[in-house]
């Protein structure tokens, strides 16, 4: 059968796509190896699915090009998909730094796209691998479970290789190089960090969280941290693993909300109180342990210099760690890195050398923060490419 568009990927961008052309009119057939839609739309946010936020905005995403987002984001909002959402009458709430989740399941919101998919006519087609695509006389044949599909338009929305028991591959980076067009190499993000030499030490308090700034490079985020038994993890290290490369340091803000000399205060007031036990009221125990111990201060804050304590302080709020790798694709939410930005149009996202060819979602060197913004990023550019599909 001939389409208008055969789309490659039944995630959250591709069924986006799809739901919009189709009821744009369009003759839609959206194909996936997988054997259900919107797998990783299922396990996202703990099984609720982060859907958006409220708070998106271009500077939340990182990219070789960081405008080229902007077009995309700016013409679907976070609020225009939370009006989908609503009209579905899926209940929501509002977790914390405008992260929008579901009330009941992330199957609502695959329930909802296939539905909207049904409104267009679109079909899809689950369960057999994408054997071969070709392009000649100004169209594109797919060929998939056995049988070849043709179209005038294809759409690349395979994601990235992140979390491969999912049956994420680099398919989208192998195709795209395939027509010519550039592949900003992939690494890991949104991923626990790992520690190893010295820092292993930190290894023993695998369990324990809590509230920093953390920073790599410019990034800083304030949120949680968390000890694993294989280095760092928890939102605030996610977010900064997205800028980490090797051989970089990130550095962990333990108290943000002290005051400089709070040492030299605690001192005047309680002489005989230990390190370890002043940073007990502010810390979990056995992190205030062992932070004492790398400080090696006086047992008691009385046997310690105002310098030696401002000295302390200063190192609490800037200490670094210099992780000696990450957790890799397999615990990676996402891939920093994939279809060059340089080679689409951020109009419709429309390969500049290829006519026909689309690249959205996360297969593009677009990627979001932790929060919902990386399936912002879905809807917007699977948006953005149904206006002219």
């Amino acid at each position: 059968m001939h389409y208008d568009a055969i789309i490659l990927g039944a995630g959250a961008a591709g069924l986006m796509a799809a739901a919009v052309a189709g009821q744009r009119g369009r003759r839609i057939l959206v194909l996936d190896h997988a054997d259900a839609p919107g797998k990783k739309i299922l396990i996202s946010g703990g099984g609720r699915c982060n859907f958006t936020n409220i708070g998106t905005a271009p500077d939340r995403f990182l990219s070789a090009n960081p405008h080229f987002a902007k077009s995309a984001l700016r013409r679907y909002t976070a609020a225009d998909f939370l009006a989908l959402v609503e009209a579905h009458g899926i209940a929501w709430h509002e977790k914390t730094l405008g992260q929008l989740f579901c009330d009941g399941s992330a199957r609502q919101i695959v329930i909802m796209l296939l539905d909207e998919c049904d409104r267009g006519g679109v079909r899809i087609e689950l369960g057999q691998p994408i054997t071969d695509v070709a392009h000649a006389d100004g169209r594109f044949r797919v060929r998939h479970g056995g049988l070849t599909h043709e179209a005038d338009r294809l759409v690349i929305a395979t994601g990235g290789p992140s979390i491969p028991k999912m049956g994420a591959t680099g398919f989208a980076y192998d195709l795209a190089r395939r027509f010519g067009l550039k592949v900003v190499e992939p690494r890991p993000a949104l991923v626990p960090l790992t520690l190893g030499g010295e820092e292993t030490l930190f290894r023993s308090l695998s369990g324990v969280a809590t509230e920093v700034v953390a920073r790599c490079h410019k990034a800083q985020f304030r949120e949680a941290a968390l000890f694993t038994h294989r280095g760092l993890s928890g939102p605030a290290i996610l977010q900064v693993s997205s800028y980490w490369r090797h051989g970089d340091a990130v550095t962990i803000d333990f108290l943000p909300d002290m005051d400089p000399d709070w040492l030299i205060a605690a001192k005047r007031a309680t002489p005989r109180l230990s390190p370890r036990r002043a940073l007990a009221t502010h810390l979990p125990d056995r992190l205030a342990e062992t932070l004492a111990d790398r400080l090696a201060l006086a047992p008691d804050l009385a046997g310690c210099t105002d310098k030696a304590l401002r000295a302390a302080t200063d190192r609490l709020s800037r200490w670094s760690f210099t992780p000696n790798g990450s957790e890799g694709l397999a615990k990676a939410e996402v891939t920093v890195g994939g279809i060059a930005t340089a080679e689409l149009s951020s109009q419709d996202m429309q390969a500049t050398r290829v006519p026909g060819l689309y690249a959205i979602g996360e297969a593009v060197d677009v990627t979001g923060w932790l929060g919902g913004y990386n399936f912002q990023w879905a809807w917007a550019s699977g948006w953005a490419c149904a206006q002219t599909l």
